[in-house]
């Protein structure tokens, strides 16, 4: 496989846009291939078997399409089915996880609050991994069940959205957390708000970048990191959606910084 094949990355919407922005970031010359799965979103309603069906069909074109990674940038589909889609598949598939582990050595109180979807939370995958730090600190699950609509819709400075948060995040430092552990790509484009109501005692994890740094390790070590620039001098960015084309080129304008396009697919 060339090196110069894009990377794949998904998720239910625009959420893994914060990851692929951390990519671009880290990894300039790669070119990028993102599909936002919001014509079956949100993940969260839906049972493993149905998550599964749609991340196998998206990587099924994605393959197709010759890409030489796949990212899942969605904490719901990492935990609910990619185990599965990694043995299925042969590419590196990298996935995002909630930064459990950093927040546990980051606490000082030994208090950690999670927020995340409820689908995410209630997964064997989380409460494994919750399980793993047990004896470290207490961590605090807070589902957050109506914030990934409104992120969704860009209100992201809205009375609305800052009131949710609020009523999120207030219960986990009334309990002692000083560390905060966003458990879904979504709120990284809230994590401003997170910060400033949490106040300036409270560390809060975000893993878009670690995310990329382990794509970044894993192309290194099979051999497939783009040193050079394509071609053209230039990595390409290409999008594609399952849902409302206009809606999903809106998102676009706002939030990937550039005059691009997305094309409706899958």
């Amino acid at each position: 496989m060339a090196n110069s094949a894009a990377i794949g990355i998904f998720d239910s919407g625009i959420g893994g846009l914060s990851v692929a922005r951390a990519v671009r970031e880290l990894l300039p010359n790669e070119s990028l291939i993102y599909v936002a799965d919001s014509g079956h979103a949100p993940y969260g309603e839906k049972t493993d078997d149905y998550i599964y069906q749609r991340m196998d069909h998206i990587t099924q074109h994605l393959t197709a399409s010759g890409v030489k990674a796949i990212v899942v940038a969605c904490n719901t589909a990492t935990t609910a089915a990619i185990a599965k889609l990694r043995a299925q598949y042969p590419l590196p598939i990298i996935g995002v996880e909630p930064g459990v582990k950093p927040a546990v050595l980051a606490s000082k109180s030994g208090v950690v609050g999670v927020l995340a979807t409820p689908r995410t939370l209630l997964t064997p995958a989380f409460a494994t991994l919750t399980q793993r730090y047990a004896g470290q600190a207490k961590v605090i699950l807070q589902p957050c069940p109506q914030l990934v609509p409104l992120i969704e819709a860009l209100a992201f400075n809205s009375d609305n959205i800052r009131a949710l948060l609020k009523s999120y995040i207030q219960p986990l430092l009334a309990q002692g957390a000083d560390t905060l552990v966003l458990g879904c790509t979504h709120y990284n484009f809230v994590a401003d708000s997170i910060a400033e109501i949490a106040g300036p005692d409270v560390s809060i994890i975000r893993t878009e970048m670690a995310v990329a740094k382990e794509l970044q390790r894993r192309l290194t070590e099979a051999d497939l990191l783009n040193t050079k620039n394509n071609g053209a001098g230039k990595a390409t960015d290409i999008f594609y959606t399952s849902g409302n084309i206009d809606s999903f080129n809106t998102q676009l304008q706002y939030l990937w910084g550039s005059a691009v396009a997305a094309q409706q697919k899958w």
